[in-house]
């Protein structure tokens, strides 16, 4: 049955309605940011560029670094916009466009998030990298899907137990990435796995006081001292998660890559924020490389 026009929107031109995107334009391996800006960062390492388009916060870049085809796309903030950038990546290779139908063959896309991140453990310095392992979204993205079969629920249950989860807070929903993919990434001793927090903000959800009060004001210090079978929260961020579970769903490989900028638990942030995530761009891009699955 074909899918109706409300629900698959495309351009006049054919391309996909918010990433303005075209199946020919998008490689099988897919870098994620959230910054626009951040594209240009990870493409002027590439050999060639054979198309660009930006759409409101969507900047999208084709080419190849090492003979190696990537598309690096920007999401921008929050896994509201990963929700929109999933579905509409795997509609350009798992959707025929012209008959509106899925296609008979799945195709799996291999996507690699670089992102910015602070750290809640004091043993987890500024400017280090962690690959996040597993993921805690505390938006509630994943339960607009029947999604209970890519879940965690024993941590989440494990979690909430501890942080005394406010009811009126959506209830967390825990993912894990690809470990294919995962264990290619981080298998070098600068990289640490990690246990991820997603949150819904940047501000109160993740424990910043300007001038509002906090709902509760020791969630960080709870985050910090949770432990599941020996495995510690490590860092803090926006879009993990949500890409987790999506991929998963969605038949893709994921990972998450962070760069640690802040430490929350000593309260630095990064002198040079551009040149660690300038090296952790040119490890992945090199890691992307020799990814053979």
């Amino acid at each position: 049955m074909a899918i109706a026009e409300s629900e698959l929107i495309l351009n006049e031109d054919g391309s996909i309605y918010h990433l303005n995107l075209k199946p020919e334009h998008l490689a099988q391996t897919v870098i994620t940011v959230g910054d626009p800006d951040r594209v240009n960062q990870v493409t002027q390492y590439f050999d060639t560029i054979e198309y660009k388009i930006h759409k409101r916060e969507f900047h999208t870049q084709t080419g190849t670094y090492k003979g190696h085809r990537i598309t690096v796309i920007s999401t921008g903030i929050g896994t509201d916009n990963i929700d929109i950038v999933f579905n509409e990546l795997d509609a350009l290779v798992n959707i025929d466009f012209k008959s509106r139908t899925i296609k008979d063959t799945h195709t799996s896309l291999h996507i690699i998030r670089i992102g910015t991140s602070g750290s809640i453990q004091s043993n987890i310095p500024i400017d280090s990298f962690v690959v996040s392992e597993t993921a805690v979204g505390f938006d509630s993205l994943l339960h607009f899907y029947n999604s209970h079969k890519v879940q965690l629920p024993e941590i989440t249950q494990a979690l909430t137990e501890h942080l005394q989860w406010d009811q009126h807070k959506s209830t967390p929903y825990t993912v894990s990435y690809d470990q294919e993919l995962g264990e290619h990434m981080c298998n070098d001793k600068s990289i640490q796995k990690g246990f991820t927090i997603t949150n819904v903000g940047f501000y109160g959800p993740q424990g910043r006081v300007l001038r509002l009060p906090l709902q509760d004001d020791s969630l960080n210090k709870k985050l910090a001292s949770f432990e599941y079978k020996g495995k510690k929260i490590t860092n803090l961020e926006m879009e993990t998660a949500g890409i987790y579970g999506m991929a998963k769903l969605l038949g893709h490989k994921a990972v998450s890559m962070n760069a640690i900028l802040a430490n929350r638990a000593t309260g630095e942030f990064s002198t040079d924020s551009k040149k660690t995530i300038e090296k952790l761009i040119t490890y992945t891009l090199d890691k992307i490389v020799y990814f053979r699955p």
